[in-house]
């Protein structure tokens, strides 16, 4: 696992973002996890956040011209990492977000930010039916640009309704990579080095079992 991983989980679980228990999921699933990254609420939080994405999308390999944030949670995350790609990375990139609901006075629009063109890498937090992407990268089509891909957080790294995870289902559908700091297979790898997560290993495990992708 890499430092940036480790340090995303590490903050994920001191901030309570990455809770164990159990938890009903909208696919009616329980799991022995749960994954909120609204729950990032100071600026020091969003910091190191903000690096962890950052690293990833450099270590992806992945060419991109800038990012676009989906309201709402993406707007935070794709500041963020705009702003340690710039500090940490040299890369000062232009970023923009949307708006719900278009403005109807003023300059109008739905969108904030630097116009959308050339390759856009989205950042959001997870993906769960991909309702969020398929806005986004609509959004980005229609502004004549091109998607580069997706940058999450956490990848659940379980199927949705078939045998691929909604991650694996966006690549396929719409042929981009999608990238996560982190996935289910790197918590697993902690919860096996810290003792204190020892009595969730199994129950992870479990789930992985039940309902996992490779």
């Amino acid at each position: 696992m890499r430092d940036h991983q480790r340090d995303f989980l590490d903050l994920a679980l001191a901030r309570q973002v990455l809770r164990f228990g159990q938890f009903t999921l909208k696919s009616g699933r329980t799991s022995p996890y749960f994954f909120n990254a609204g729950l990032i609420d100071s600026g020091a939080a969003l910091h190191r956040l903000g690096q962890a994405y950052a690293t990833a999308a450099v270590e992806s390999g992945i060419a991109f011209d800038m990012l676009f944030g989906p309201a709402y949670k993406g707007i935070a995350l794709a500041s963020a990492t705009a702003i340690a790609l710039s500090t940490q990375h040299g890369r000062d990139l232009p970023f923009a977000f949307n708006r719900k609901e278009a403005k109807t006075h003023g300059e109008g629009g739905n969108l904030i930010g630097a116009p959308l063109k050339g390759r856009v890498l989205i950042v959001d937090d997870v993906i769960t039916a991909g309702t969020a992407i398929r806005e986004s990268l609509a959004l980005i089509r229609d502004q004549g640009a091109q998607a580069a891909g997706v940058l999450i957080a956490l990848d659940r790294q379980e199927r949705g309704q078939g045998n691929l995870s909604a991650a694996q289902e966006v690549t396929a559908e719409f042929g981009i990579p999608v990238i996560a700091i982190a996935r289910l297979a790197d918590l697993l790898t902690l919860a096996a080095e810290r003792p204190e997560l020892a009595a969730e290993r199994e129950r992870l495990e479990a789930y992985r079992t039940a309902y996992g992708t490779e």
